[in-house]
């Protein structure tokens, strides 16, 4: 357990950092389920509409440290490769 003051102030903000990075991880998995589903179903026009909507959520989160830069990027590039093939 935290026994200095400093110790027991990094240990809270932790606590607080987990949650938000906890939702914002939440949150890009949504964005991304909403992304594999619409390609599941074949509609061209939904996915490319949920890409839309998730690539800026996934590179928010890049931002945030919550994913690794190249980690976010390859997650876009792979799901906009499949929404273009699914559309053409």
């Amino acid at each position: 357990m935290a026994n200095t003051p400093s110790a027991k102030k990094a240990a809270r903000k932790i606590i607080r950092r987990t949650e938000v990075n906890g939702a914002r991880r939440s949150r890009v998995r949504t964005f991304l389920r909403k992304v594999e589903e619409a390609l599941a179903s074949g509609k061209a026009d939904d996915a490319k509409t949920a890409l839309l909507a998730a690539e800026p959520e996934i590179m928010r989160a890049s931002q945030k440290g919550v994913l690794h830069k190249n980690t976010a990027s390859r997650k876009v590039s792979r799901l906009a490769a499949r929404v273009k093939a699914l559309s053409a």
